[in-house]
């Protein structure tokens, strides 16, 4: 089935919200509609093999990408469905989707995106295929934050500058957990600063402890490591709204309404996006809206314009929303996708597929009213 989409508001990619934490610069194409977008021209095939694909590179830009307050997406990875190559046609269309939604910006490589099962060069052709898909569609002004996490700190340092090359703006970094016992609270600090210190992009702290063992970085710490001048934000996805509101205190972060020192303290799921704002946070990351981008941009919005009523109305089907996502993984979302807006697919093995049956109808039901507001907005 083919996808609809809608152009944003003039205003949904203004950074008039926030100040510059580093470089005040920002590119001179602002975003606008375009035509359906085709990224590659006269393709043989739906899919591409990433082995097969060596000129689609993108130098570091001088452009000054700003993050500003609002929603975020870690966009999904998509796979030919019996090879398992990188879908690069279906990455391209559902960036420039999310584009068109109203969203401030776009995350690649992160859980959602199933960076665990690229390669480094996959992964990077994942950004830069991100990346030109934006900026042909009217989006260069459009920051892509890039998921950077690996277990050693040689390594993490060698992505954020491989995401840099490929078009990223931001690195998005989980501590490391393979050898959680003997990482102390010292060796963790370590690890960001040592990797702030020599990436060629600035840095957001990702706090999910249960991609890494456990491992739940604590207010005083994300708190300390915000002074270093190259750590800008943090992704909350521990789900404590607690620890957000003291981060976000402790950093002065950035509001809707408020520039404070530009630090970025967003949480990590849209069923706590109203508590993320009324703690002060920056705004979210969340992984349904590679569903339903415009449903989680609207409670943004109507927060923002003091409607707090119909946001926490709109908060409800959200949060059940997120919870399918959460509930049925990658391979639930990619089965919704495919049901409800035509393109998804699968995740690669090991992960497992959305088998026919009642686990079918589980996941058809459990996303139906969020893509139900989703079609209506």
């Amino acid at each position: 089935m083919s996808l609809s989409y809608e152009t944003p508001s003039p205003n949904s990619l203004s950074d008039n919200h926030l100040p510059q934490r580093h470089s005040p610069l920002r590119s001179s194409i602002d975003a606008g509609s375009a035509d359906e977008y085709s990224p590659f021209a006269a393709p043989t095939n739906r899919s591409t093999p990433a082995s097969s694909i060596d000129d689609i590179r993108t130098q570091p830009s001088s452009v000054h990408r700003s993050l500003t307050s609002g929603v975020y997406v870690p966009t999904l990875a998509f796979f030919d469905p019996v090879s398992e190559d990188l879908d690069l046609r279906t990455i391209a269309t559902h960036a420039v989707r999310l584009a068109r939604s109203g969203v401030r910006g776009l995350t690649t490589q992160g859980s959602n995106g199933e960076a665990v099962h690229l390669t480094h060069r996959e992964r990077n052709l994942v950004t830069s295929t991100t990346r030109r898909a934006l900026n042909d569609a009217g989006f260069a002004s459009m920051p892509i934050i890039v998921g950077c996490g690996s277990q050693s700190t040689r390594e993490t340092i060698e992505l954020c500058n491989e995401a840099a090359e490929s078009g990223g703006d931001y690195a998005l970094v989980l501590p490391p957990s393979y050898y959680k016992a003997a990482y102390t609270p010292a060796a963790l600090k370590r690890f960001f600063t040592d990797v702030a210190n020599s990436s060629t992009l600035p840095i957001l702290i990702y706090n999910y402890p249960g991609a890494v063992s456990g491992t739940d970085l604590d207010s005083d710490t994300i708190s300390t490591l915000a002074k270093y001048p190259n750590i800008v934000g943090c992704k909350l996805t521990c789900g404590n709204t607690g620890k957000l509101t003291r981060v976000a205190a402790a950093t002065n972060a950035a509001t809707a309404s408020y520039p404070g020192s530009g630090f970025m303290c967003l949480g990590g799921s849209a069923d706590f996006t109203l508590p993320t704002l009324i703690a002060g946070g920056s705004g979210i990351i969340t992984g349904l809206g590679n569903v339903a981008p415009k449903a989680c941009v609207k409670v943004f919005d109507l927060y923002c314009r003091g409607d707090v009523a119909k946001a926490q109305e709109m908060q409800k089907v959200v949060a059940r929303g997120d919870w399918a996502a959460i509930a049925g993984g990658i391979a639930g979302t990619k089965f919704a996708m495919q049901e409800f807006f035509g393109y998804g697919g699968f995740p690669r093995r090991p992960l497992p597929r959305v088998e026919e049956g009642e686990k079918v109808k589980e996941v058809l039901r459990a996303f139906r009213e969020v893509v139900e507001l989703e079609k209506s907005l």
